[in-house]
């Protein structure tokens, strides 16, 4: 395949990963044995917090005074979208039961689960939209107890904007934690007696290892890793808006990827000139996330073809993928591998991260490959029933109890034995297979 690494990134998402193994496996351990007390110190010497952790009706109304009106009109505008998305989600599965022979039916149900947790990050930025994002999908799925933490911000404890949408999307209960610590609680039903029966939310590589190591003990949407974009672009994109995208994500932090696919040297050049400028152009926090995310993992790759393309993208699997190439229809029909695709130049990741209706809480580090991202069936367990008639059993029984015992499994057979001995006692049925196998 001819592609060539236009620029190419210097670290990558295994940077660092074995000393958070060991500071999150000791966290988690610490708090498991000791509760509450540990959760809250780790609470005060990491979010600098000693106040209440369950956050009350009277901070809530507090929080809403001090949110402009506008502001709230926006929360409104992303709820209402993300929980209509989530309730289209949630109806295009159902309930059913097939008879699959005479007599033998089966049947599958939908049963919400009963505890979430939702992380909701409040560190570097005041992530509102991901309030909206976990919570009011996991209510629109019909989870009884929705558990959110999210980072005190001050003295005052969570980010009042954060707070109003939390409480907006449903949450029953709000936790001021964030980190390890937050994650923990909501695994443990610490402060709550409610331990979560899936944790959910995007976080930092502290917060993604938190869920990857407490996973089997509770569900988790996915192991994420820091936000992603990949951009296919051709030679008739625009620069100018290429970059401004690949920046706009690179800012979430230092260790965001930010990919650019192409079959266009022409535009790979413009976009390189353009992304020091764009860079420089972003207030201060922004613009070192940025620098740092563009230097050590910002990639440009080269391909002949827009076949090369497609496989490069969908072996990169990227968390968010933007299309502004012509031909849309093609590369959708043949792109396989992405958390969430931009379809056209007037969409972009952005639209979705905060208002535009689909889910942001996707997959990274290529797990694309094999899962997409939060939606209201992640809330539901999907369960199975069957219910048959006697005669129906007379098929049933002896194909189980020649499987079995094919298998070596002498007790699964002998439960079909019975049961054709109790309904059938005059009859002889053949219950081993003859020949050796």
């Amino acid at each position: 395949m001819a592609t060539h690494y236009y620029k190419k990134a210097e670290k990558n998402a295994s940077t660092g990963y074995d000393q958070t193994q060991e500071i999150v496996s000791r966290m988690l351990a610490e708090m498991e044995a000791e509760g509450e007390s540990k959760a809250k110190e780790y609470c005060c010497t990491l979010d600098g917090w000693e106040g209440d952790v369950v956050v009350g009706r009277e901070q809530i109304e507090a929080a809403k005074a001090k949110v402009p009106e506008q502001l709230k009109q926006d929360i409104h505008f992303a709820y209402e979208r993300v929980s209509r998305f989530a309730a289209a989600q949630r109806d295009s599965i159902g309930e059913f039961e097939t008879e699959l022979s005479p007599g033998l039916f089966a049947g599958q149900k939908l049963i919400p689960m009963e505890t979430a947790g939702c992380y909701v990050p409040g560190g570097r930025y005041a992530h509102i939209a991901s309030a909206i994002m976990s919570v009011a999908t996991a209510k629109t799925a019909g989870v009884k107890n929705v558990v959110a933490c999210s980072v005190p911000r001050d003295e005052n404890g969570i980010h009042p904007a954060i707070l109003y949408a939390m409480d907006l999307a449903g949450a029953d209960t709000i936790l001021q934690m964030g980190g390890v610590q937050g994650i923990a609680s909501m695994a443990f039903g610490l402060f709550t007696g409610k331990p979560a029966d899936i944790l959910v939310g995007p976080g930092n590589r502290f917060v993604a290892e938190a869920k990857r190591q407490l996973f089997g003990r509770c569900g988790i949407d996915m192991f994420a890793g820091p936000t992603e974009i990949g951009i296919i672009a051709d030679e008739q994109a625009d620069p100018s808006i290429v970059a401004a995208d690949l920046v706009g994500q690179a800012e979430h932090g230092p260790d965001s990827p930010a990919w650019l696919f192409t079959t266009s040297r022409e535009l790979a050049d413009a976009v390189t000139e353009r992304m020091p400028g764009l860079i420089a152009a972003l207030p201060e926090t922004q613009r070192k996330a940025a620098d740092a995310a563009w230097r050590d993992y910002g990639e440009i790759i080269l391909c002949e073809t827009r076949e090369e393309v497609v496989e490069v993208s969908d072996r990169y699997a990227s968390e968010h993928l933007e299309l502004q190439v012509a031909d849309l229809d093609w590369w959708m029909e043949r792109l396989t591998s992405y958390g969430s695709l931009f379809v056209g130049e007037e969409a972009t990741v952005a639209f979705g991260d905060k208002c535009s209706g689909t889910n942001h809480i996707l997959p990274t580090k290529g797990a694309a490959r094999y899962t997409g991202g939060l939606c209201a069936q992640k809330f539901l367990k999907i369960v199975t029933y069957q219910r048959q008639s006697r005669e129906a059993t007379r098929g049933v029984a002896a194909a189980t109890a020649r499987l079995s015992r094919c298998e070596g499994m002498e007790g699964h057979a002998r439960t079909g034995d019975v049961r054709l001995a109790k309904y059938y006692p005059d009859e002889t049925f053949d219950l081993v297979i003859a020949e050796e196998v």
